[in-house]
């Protein structure tokens, strides 16, 4: 038999409903698209799968693409945003010049944009071309939570919040806090560096006159350290100089913890998490065990991707401008 709920109680109850469907439609989850946009996945893969083949720095540029998206204003592809005549934005913020390949996004933006118009936000996009050149590098495969809005304001100022490479481990942990990952995110994330090269400007402070007491920074391992003063020598006359930041650099595994293990970091910051006892353990740990580091890595991925973006953001149409 059906139970009647007295009237008193009718309103209460429908509140609480509203309330429950709100809460639901602003979280994010991953068959947000499955009915207005069932071959979103496919058509990005494919773009960004034909980017790399092209070119194989995408999959290390993508992803520091993401990392610095999220950091900012939360994941809501602002740094996507091109500077205005009255505006200067993420992407032309000192620590972003170097951020490239935007044009994969572009790509797979127009492609989506003639399947299912004005459905797929940017911000979504980035955070599936996150995913899918971890995987396709020999990474760990997630399922990305969809859902974001595009946000509708980058300024370049707001870069200075980025964690720099010559950041020690209480100052990353304190950086990370405020985004509400963990130690454990921070070391798992940095992990993202088995992907990539660094200029040399970026780390040639630890090879030329380090200190009162150094020349050299002492962490660094003795023959690394004489090869990374050779190819970024003071004066350095080529700008594209630099350093691969592990020794399989276009291969996502677990070769950058031990690099670290060896001091054979490239950059301070990701020298000291060897030096401190909150972060040595998980180094160690995931320097001993790649799968342990591919599960974790798509834990933290999950929980970055979670940073939430603009209350009032929207779909845009151009990744580029706002609508």
């Amino acid at each position: 038999m059906a139970i009647k709920l007295p009237a008193e109680n009718t309103f209460p109850i429908i509140f609480l409903l509203l309330a429950l469907f709100s809460l639901s439609k602003a979280e994010l989850h991953a068959h947000y698209y499955d009915q207005t946009c069932p071959q979103l996945e496919k058509i990005i893969s494919e773009t960004v799968l034909n980017a790399s083949i092209h070119d194989p720095k995408v999959p290390a540029r993508i992803l520091r693409m993401f990392f610095h998206d999220c950091f900012i204003r939360g994941c809501d592809a602002s740094i996507l945003l091109d500077s205005t005549t009255s505006n200067q934005a993420e992407k032309d913020g000192p620590p972003n010049v170097s951020v490239q390949s935007f044009y994969v996004i572009d790509e797979a933006k127009a492609k989506l944009e003639l399947a299912c118009p004005g459905t797929v936000s940017c911000a979504d996009i980035l955070a599936i071309l996150a995913r899918d050149v971890v995987a396709m590098s020999g990474g760990p495969y997630w399922k990305v939570l969809k859902g974001r809005k595009d946000g509708k304001v980058s300024k370049a100022s707001d870069t200075i919040n980025l964690p720099a490479p010559t950041l020690n481990v209480g100052q990353l942990i304190q950086s990370f806090a405020k985004r509400g990952l963990g130690v454990k995110d921070m070391v798992t994330l940095s992990g993202g560096h088995t992907l990539g090269f660094s200029h040399c400007s970026s780390f040639e402070a630890r090879l030329h006159n380090f200190s009162s007491l150094h020349h050299i920074d002492p962490r660094l391992n003795t023959e690394f350290a004489l090869d990374l003063s050779k190819k970024c020598p003071k004066p350095n006359n080529n700008p594209n100089a630099g350093q691969f930041l592990d020794s399989t650099a276009s291969v996502f595994d677990n070769d950058y913890y031990k690099q670290l293990l060896a001091g054979k970091g490239v950059f301070s910051s990701d020298q000291s998490l060897v030096g401190d006892y909150r972060t040595r353990w998980i180094v160690e740990a995931f320097a001993r065990d790649q799968s342990l580091f591919f599960k974790e890595f798509a834990v933290s991925m999950l929980k970055l991707g979670n940073i939430r973006g603009s209350d009032n953001g929207e779909v845009r149409l151009k990744c580029r401008i706002v609508n």
